[in-house]
């Protein structure tokens, strides 16, 4: 009986967390950190952030080579990121977002490009 009991609490502190992080979440300004509040929105954990971060770093590296080599067309390190990328994001909010927050700026803005081209 005890167990059933903790458990009970520990579900009710769980929502009472859930209900508070959504009221924090509206009160955050979502034009200073769009892809935090992304990240919060969709439930994202920390390892799924760092594994985007780590992509993104592999990409600019290999968009920074293809630029050095003269190629102007990007549009497989994008396909490469939608490929990649957690499967509860979006491609062009998560694009957008990052690029608002100023990470993976130069990637971003690319990615940005030819998504408007599309």
């Amino acid at each position: 009986m005890k167990e059933g009991k903790v458990l009970k609490d520990l579900e009710k502190r769980l929502e009472q967390l859930e209900y508070n992080q959504m009221l924090l979440l509206e009160m955050v300004n979502p034009e200073k950190y769009p892809f935090n509040m992304l990240i919060i929105r969709e439930c994202i954990s920390k390892q799924e952030v760092q594994e985007l971060h780590k992509l993104c770093e592999r990409l600019t590296e290999m968009y920074e080579e293809q630029k050095a080599q003269g190629l102007v067309i990007f549009t497989e390190l994008l396909t490469l990121f939608a490929g990649q990328l957690n499967y509860k994001l979006d491609v062009v909010e998560t694009v957008q977002a990052l690029y608002r927050q100023n990470l993976h700026k130069a990637l971003m803005k690319t990615f940005l490009d030819i998504i408007k081209k599309q």
